[in-house]
C-alpha cells in the first residue's frame, strides 16, 4: 500500500491548517452544554460543502448534526465524553482532499466521517492511512476507498453492486436493450458506475453507447438527442445533483421518452423539484426511503424545521434525503465504535471498528473483511412529476 512520505503529509497539514482559517466552511460543532464538565471527544466531518457535491455534502452532515442533538454524549472508558463535530469542507475535488483531511487530523480527531465523494474520500486517505486515524465512508460508493486503505471503512453499497441493480433494472423489469451512458471526463465516481453498469447490461445480452462530458458543461441538448438517435430505452448519468438537474431539462425539452436513471447522487430534493411538470421519468438507487423509520422521519423533520439554516442547507424544505439518514447512521457507528475501543485514541477505534455491529435507520451495518458494509439491496424511487417528491417502487437486489 502506498503511503505519503512524512514530509508530503507535513506540507499537506501546513496547507489545511492555511485552508481552514478561512470562510465560514470549517469549524466545529456539538450539542453538549459548554459548562458540562465532561472531557470531549472529536469526530471529524470530511465532506464538500462547496463544488459539484456541495449540495449533497450538506444534507450527508444534517444527518449527523440531528444525531449529535440526539445523542451528543458517548460513555468511553467507564467516563461520558461529550461529541463535538470538527467540520472541514473538502470542497468536492481530490485536489482538495488531501488539505481538508490534514485539517482534521490537526483537530485531534479520534474518527473521520465521509466523504460524499469517492474521488476525494480517496485523496483524503492517503492522509488518515498516514496519521493513523479511522475514516468511516458515508455514501462513498467506489471499491477503490476501502482497498487501497486499511483505516477506511464504509456503511453504504459499492458501485459493482449498484451498477449491477441498475443495469438488472433497466433490462429485466424496464424491457430495454439498449441503453446510453453519460458520465463526467475525470470523475471516479461517474466512470466506475458506467463501466459496472456496462459490464452488467452487456452480460444481460444489452448494447450500451457511452458518451463523456466535460466539466463544467451547462448544455446537454446534442446528448440527449444523441441518445435518442442510438435509440436507447434508458440514459444512465451518475453524476452530481447540478449535472442531474441540465440533463433533465435537456431530455424534457427534446421529448426524450426514455427513462432517466440515475445513481444515489440523484436522490436530492433539488433533483425530484426539478421534473415537477415536465414529461420525463426519473428514476434513481439510494439508500433509503422516506417512511422507513418514522421516529427518525419525524425527529429530524422537526428539527430541520426549526433550524432555518438546516433547511436552507436541505434545498428550502424537510424532504428526507437518503444521505441524511446515512449521515445519522454513521454518528451512531462511529459512537459504537468509540464505546467498542473503551478509548479516544485513534488506534483503538481502528482496531475496534471490524467488530462494530449496529442497526440503524438505513440497516444493520457491519463489516465484512475488507471494511466495506455488507449491504444486499438498494431502494428504488421515481420522481412524482406531479408533487416534486420521491415516490417508493422497490427494493431491488442484484439477482
Amino acid at each position: 500500500m502506498k503511503k505519503l512520505s512524512a514530509f508530503l503529509l507535513t506540507l499537506a497539514m501546513m496547507l489545511g491548517a492555511l485552508t481552514g482559517c478561512g470562510g465560514n466552511q470549517s469549524g466545529s460543532s456539538g450539542s453538549a452544554p459548554a459548562d458540562s464538565g465532561n472531557k470531549t471527544v472529536r469526530i471529524g466531518i470530511y465532506e464538500p460543502q462547496t463544488g459539484d457535491n456541495g449540495a449533497g455534502g450538506k444534507q450527508e452532515i444534517l444527518g449527523m448534526q440531528y444525531a449529535n442533538t440526539v445523542q451528543p454524549t458517548v460513555e468511553i472508558g467507564g467516563e461520558t465524553y461529550d461529541v463535538r463535530l470538527e467540520i472541514v469542507d473538502n470542497r468536492t475535488t481530490p485536489e482538495n482532499g488531501p488539505s481538508a483531511a490534514a485539517e482534521l487530523v490537526n483537530r485531534d480527531v479520534s474518527v473521520v466521517l465521509g466523504s460524499y465523494g469517492s474521488g476525494v474520500s480517496i485523496a483524503g486517505g492517503k492522509v488518515f492511512e498516514e496519521a493513523g486515524v479511522p475514516a468511516i465512508g458515508v455514501t462513498c460508493t467506489n471499491p477503490q476507498v476501502t482497498s487501497d486503505y486499511d483505516c477506511y471503512f464504509r456503511i453504504c453499497f459499492l458501485d459493482p453492486f449498484q451498477g449491477t441493480v441498475l443495469a438488472n433494472y433497466a433490462y429485466k423489469e424496464l424491457g430495454v436493450t439498449t441503453a446510453y451512458t453519460l458520465a463526467m471526463l475525470g470523475s471516479d465516481y461517474d466512470q466506475g458506475l458506467v463501466h459496472y453498469f456496462t459490464e452488467a447490461f452487456q452480460k444481460l445480452g444489452g448494447t450500451v453507447v457511452a458518451e463523456d462530458f466535460p466539466e463544467g458543461s451547462a448544455n446537454f441538448v446534442s446528448y440527449i438527442n444523441n441518445a435518442k438517435s442510438a435509440g436507447a430505452g434508458v440514459i444512465f448519468a451518475p453524476v452530481s445533483t447540478n449535472y442531474a438537474q441540465l440533463i433533465i431539462e435537456a431530455a424534457a425539452a427534446q421529448g426524450y421518452t426514455g427513462a432517466l436513471l440515475g445513481s444515489d447522487t440523484w436522490d436530492n430534493n433539488k433533483v425530484a423539484e426539478s421534473t415537477t411538470g415536465k414529461t420525463v421519468d426519473v428514476k434513481v438507487t439510494t439508500f433509503y426511503q422516506e417512511g422507513g423509520n418514522p421516529d427518525f422521519d419525524n425527529g429530524i423533520k422537526e428539527w430541520i424545521n426549526a433550524n432555518a439554516d438546516a433547511k436552507t442547507n436541505n434545498g428550502g424544505n424537510d424532504m428526507i434525503a437518503a444521505v441524511t439518514a446515512m449521515g445519522y447512521d454513521a454518528y451512531f457507528t462511529a459512537l459504537e465504535a468509540l464505546k467498542a475501543a473503551g478509548s479516544t485514541d485513534p488506534k483503538a477505534v481502528m482496531e475496534a471498528l471490524p467488530s462494530v455491529s449496529y442497526e440503524g435507520v438505513s440497516g444493520l451495518i457491519e463489516f465484512d473483511d475488507i471494511g466495506d458494509a455488507k449491504r444486499d439491496a438498494a431502494y428504488i424511487k421515481t420522481a412524482n412529476t406531479q408533487t416534486g417528491a420521491w415516490d417508493f417502487v422497490k427494493v431491488q437486489g442484484v439477482d
